[in-house]
């Protein structure tokens, strides 16, 4: 058995790192299993939550790059669970828009990832998982340029 250094072991960026690493590859498998990947959650959350939008405007709000989300896209909609949709007021660009059938496959997704989390996160109280996810968003929030905001509100 190998034991990691202590050194190594009280590396912050080390143990997000390695976090990450676990929780892509948890998150990815589940998803996998029904035929899913983690950037049709992004598009079919987003667009439930912020309604629809351009393809540019979907690849800011979820960062997903403009080539990867026209594969996203075509992906939902061979399945159904998003349209474009000329927009009415530029027929050079389409609008998202999330179908009957995409909301109903997001609420199977959000199923799916509420197992992952609880999975991810057995070990932690349910405390220290309001506190570590309040604490990721701070990072998170700050890196992204958006330190300026007010810790408290995360």
């Amino acid at each position: 058995m190998t034991t990691t250094s202590p050194r190594l072991r009280a590396l912050p960026s080390r143990l997000l790192s390695q976090a990450a690493t676990h929780s892509d590859r948890l998150v990815s498998d589940g998803l996998a299993q029904i035929g899913a990947r983690k950037w049709h959650y992004a598009v079919l959350a987003t667009l439930a939550d912020t309604g629809p939008a351009s393809q540019a405007e979907m690849s800011r709000r979820t960062g997903i790059y403009r080539s990867d989300m026209v594969a996203v896209l075509n992906e939902l909609e061979r399945d159904g669970y998003a349209q474009r949709v000329p927009d009415p007021d530029d027929q050079r660009r389409n609008v998202i828009t999330l179908t009957k059938a995409g909301t109903k496959r997001l609420h199977e997704l959000d199923a799916v990832l509420a197992d992952l989390q609880q999975e991810l996160l057995t070990p932690l109280t349910a405390t220290q998982r309001e506190q570590l996810a309040a604490l990721l968003t701070q990072l998170v929030d700050h890196h992204d340029g958006r330190h300026d905001r007010d810790p408290s509100s995360a």
